[in-house]
């Protein structure tokens, strides 16, 4: 079999030893498709991003890079525009037909809290090879707001695969026909599913939100807790545009709505990387039964966290600004998305991360 592990099978790894928590595992950190990744007792400040590079271990170029250690154990302030290495409670011990990808979780990229996993002799982000053995690091950048973290938190997950399962355009076009994976827009396929931007016209419509310059702190474990005002601005579009103000923080949504089969996984990816002067940031794991009426979903629509590039950037409604691969299951999760877990974001249309009213 080939294909993306599904939540059993990730138990059954925690067992056999290829997953080692540094600690009992928590309520939900299995996911249909993934796995919750825990923050460590310490926050590393370094002077630049890096990867390990081949043959080099993560603790090799912290002895260039460290700046000093933040204790995490009681909470600590990661400030904005700064650089932190946070050893991971789980360590790893793949067979050595697995390899695994990690992504920011959804709430984690609408913070602008860019989180990405390192490992030794890694030469990419997000990406352990086939057969790794050894610990796990998150690289975390608050890029619009401070944010107050702790030992235990969940910022980004991991997603174990055997071979490569990813769905050629034409697979995915049979699958469209018979599941319909997309509504509210065409179903444009080619190296994934693409989507489009929603800026409908309005008066006094409310389409987006961009990150206040000048705010307070956010701890991570208050959820409902802080008034979106205090941190963004809204956005309103009469004219179906909205132009992009560079090194602007963004959180706008998808014209369609999606739909994960339970038998199938996906990851947001970018588009193209000329479509303009923009990037569309990508804490993209989407998990079996997302927006499946079977879970509990409708379809859900994609939220998107926007960053502007150097110049200003006019975004039009409907324009194609990202795409979801689709990827087959190595076996039918037992749990799907918004089936019965706490699933913060099935049936969601805008909406900021879980931290602020609605």
């Amino acid at each position: 079999m080939t294909g993306v592990l599904a939540s059993q099978q990730i138990e059954a790894l925690i067992e056999q030893g290829a997953i080692a928590p540094g600690a009992p595992l928590a309520d939900g950190q299995v996911q249909p498709a993934s796995l919750d990744l825990r923050l460590g007792t310490e926050a590393i400040r370094v002077r630049a991003s890096f990867l390990a590079g081949g043959g080099r271990s993560v603790a090799e170029r912290l002895e260039e890079f460290e700046m000093h250690r933040v204790d995490l154990t009681q909470g600590a302030v990661l400030e904005k525009g700064c650089v932190y290495v946070v050893p991971l409670l789980e360590r790893l011990a793949l067979p050595a037909d697995l390899s695994a990808a990690a992504n920011a979780k959804s709430s984690t990229g609408r913070l602008d809290l860019l989180t990405r996993t390192i490992t030794d002799g890694g030469t990419e982000f997000d990406r352990v090879a086939q057969g790794y053995a050894g610990p796990l690091y998150a690289e975390i950048c608050p890029r619009s707001f401070s944010v107050l973290a702790r030992t235990g938190m969940r910022l980004n997950q991991i997603r174990f695969r055997r071979g490569q399962s990813v769905l050629s355009d034409e697979a995915l076009a049979a699958l469209h026909a018979t599941e319909t994976l997309v509504t509210g827009g065409p179903a444009v396929i080619g190296q994934g599913l693409g989507f489009s931007v929603d800026l409908r016209p309005g008066h006094g419509r409310l389409v987006g939100w961009r990150a206040k310059p000048h705010t307070g702190v956010i701890d991570l474990d208050l959820i409902g807790h802080y008034d979106a005002k205090d941190f963004w601005d809204p956005l309103h579009s009469d004219r179906g545009q909205l132009i992009l103000d560079p090194d602007a923080f963004y959180i706008l949504v998808s014209r369609e709505a999606v739909h994960i089969p339970p038998a199938y996984a996906a990851e947001m990816a970018p588009y193209i990387a000329m479509v303009g002067e923009f990037r569309v940031h990508y804490a993209g794991f989407f998990d079996p039964g997302f927006g499946h009426a079977g879970a509990g979903g409708t379809g859900s629509r994609g939220v998107l966290e926007v960053r502007c590039h150097e110049a200003p950037f006019v975004l039009e409604h409907g324009q194609v600004v990202g795409r979801l691969v689709y990827e087959r299951m190595d076996e039918l999760p037992q749990q799907l998305y918004g089936a019965g877990i706490a699933s913060n974001y099935q049936g969601q249309g805008l909406k900021l991360s879980k931290h602020f009213r609605t």
